[in-house]
């Protein structure tokens, strides 16, 4: 049995709801596991940022800061145990934010116990997962781990929206990104036809990414959506 042949995996249970917090916490401890728990996103971030976990178990609409952003912040400090994400939604695009985040696997309420452990076991073999690699497009650097980015050696102030945007781009170069993937990938909403957030945030990043250098790297494909060239281009 599990429980028979592991030491004592520690598991972090981030949840706010007390009575599912508590059932996570019973099954958990009587399948062999040392348990914690957390009830917001920022006591979740700060333990498991603290403290040595084998896994954590995070839920994603959580007060404070929600899921995503708890294991966005837990990779930026170099947190690297593996994340199994919780929540009531099953779309796929929550299930893309939620690995984007850093997540490593991804479970929809209701769940069996049985396939809770089964996916933590598999986790737990897999180890913690590597430390990304620093992304590049032609002189354009971004580490995802940290939140930083830089064009050549100028670091780069962005917002966590218009990094969000950048990562996109910069793990796609060449390719077209339609308005409705990025709004998928940055803000989580169909694109209506109508909206030109996605203009307003790519005219952002060309303000912030390209003319400062005397670069043209983003370009506009009219009437489907923005490729980020792999090389910049003079302007």
């Amino acid at each position: 049995m599990w429980r028979a042949y592991h030491e004592r995996v520690r598991a972090l249970v981030v949840e706010d709801d007390v009575r599912t917090a508590a059932l996570l916490k019973r099954g958990l401890s009587e399948e062999g596991y040392a348990v914690d728990v957390a009830l917001d996103g920022p006591d979740g971030v700060w333990r498991a940022s603290e403290f040595g976990y084998d896994v954590v178990v995070l839920d994603v609409l959580l007060p404070g800061l929600d899921g995503f952003e708890v294991c966005r912040r837990l990779r930026s400090r170099g947190c690297w145990a593996p994340v199994l994400m919780l929540t009531a939604r099953g779309e796929f695009a929550e299930r893309v934010r939620g690995l984007d985040s850093g997540a490593d696997d991804y479970l929809t309420k209701p769940f069996s116990f049985d396939e809770l452990f089964a996916r933590l076991r598999a986790l737990i073999r897999r180890g913690a997962p590597k430390r990304p690699t620093v992304l590049r497009a032609g002189d354009l650097r971004l580490d995802p781990a940290t939140r930083q980015a830089w064009r050549g050696d100028v670091e780069l102030r962005l917002s966590p929206k218009e990094f969000a945007l950048l990562e996109l781009f910069v793990r796609h170069p060449g390719q077209v990104l339609t308005r409705t993937r990025i709004l998928e990938h940055a803000w989580d909403y169909a694109y209506d036809g109508t909206s030109n957030v996605v203009d307003q945030y790519v005219a952002y990043l060309r303000r912030k990414v390209d003319r400062p250098f005397g670069a043209a790297q983003f370009e506009t494909v009219r009437g489907v959506g923005y490729r980020l060239r792999g090389s910049p281009t003079g302007a």
